[in-house]
């Protein structure tokens, strides 16, 4: 029995105007905002975390960010920081999606510094891995994932790493609706906890979560949640509408 209490984070990507999220935070807040067995957190657009951040006031829903710069402030033309988030009362941040890396070209090394600049402003960044269709197709998942996990958690102290979410994102399951068999998701999980194991020491590297997203669902993710080293997901779509995403929640609830 994991002592790793679940998360489950809802990624809206580029969805939802603030009245939008005023109204999915009003339902997921009335089924599962007092309810304390499983940390959940909503990730809105930047245009709506103000909007959700005040009907999340008083629950035990948690906000959190889809991505932020690392500089403090500056001139970085509709970019967001690490200060303004906090200001809004932004607990996590997810850093390194596939989506940052593939389109807008983000490195490791710059991932890295959003990590830092994360943890250093007390929000728990949520460290995204994993490997496209080709990579997988090719045998090398893991090495895909030890450098991504390795290159964003660069300088991470052993005090810092236990805040640090890490959600293993199998690109080509991700808003496809294909998902890794809960073999496949194991085998990576347990994976990248040996690599934890190497870079901060067993007993760290037992307290960090690590998330699956990728296609997770309320048909498939009890068997997923009851794997040893599957801590949560990081949840797409099935975030967007109240009644899936409570289901998830209570999903990690009964999976304990």
């Amino acid at each position: 029995m994991s002592s790793r209490k679940k998360l489950i984070a809802g990624n809206w990507k580029m969805n939802k105007t603030s009245a939008d999220a005023v109204a999915l935070c009003t339902e997921i807040v009335a089924a599962v905002g007092r309810q304390a067995d499983v940390e959940v957190v909503v990730c809105p657009p930047f245009t709506a975390i103000e909007s959700a951040a005040k009907v999340l006031d008083g629950s035990n829903v948690k906000l959190g960010a889809q991505n932020m710069h690392p500089e403090a402030s500056g001139a970085y033309t509709g970019e967001i920081s690490a200060g303004m988030l906090r200001a809004l009362f932004a607990t996590h941040v997810i850093l390194g999606h596939s989506e940052r890396r593939a389109y807008f070209g983000e490195t490791d090394a710059f991932v890295n510094k959003k990590v830092l600049a994360a943890l250093k402003n007390q929000l728990k960044p949520i460290l995204c891995v994993g490997e496209t269709l080709a990579e997988r197709e090719a045998g090398t998942t893991l090495k895909v994932v030890q450098t991504q996990l390795e290159g964003g958690l660069e300088g991470v102290s052993k005090d810092q790493a236990p805040t640090v979410v890490v959600a293993y994102e199998p690109v080509w399951a991700i808003g496809t609706g294909k998902v890794a068999t809960t073999e496949q998701a194991q085998e990576v999980h347990a994976f990248i906890r040996g690599l934890l194991v190497k870079l901060f020491g067993d007993a760290i590297a037992q307290k960090v979560r690590i998330l699956y997203g990728g296609s997770m669902k309320p048909a498939n993710a009890p068997e997923l949640l009851a794997q040893k080293d599957i801590d949560g997901g990081l949840i797409g779509g099935a975030a967007l509408e109240a009644r899936s995403f409570v289901d998830l929640v209570n999903a990690a609830a009964a999976a304990k």
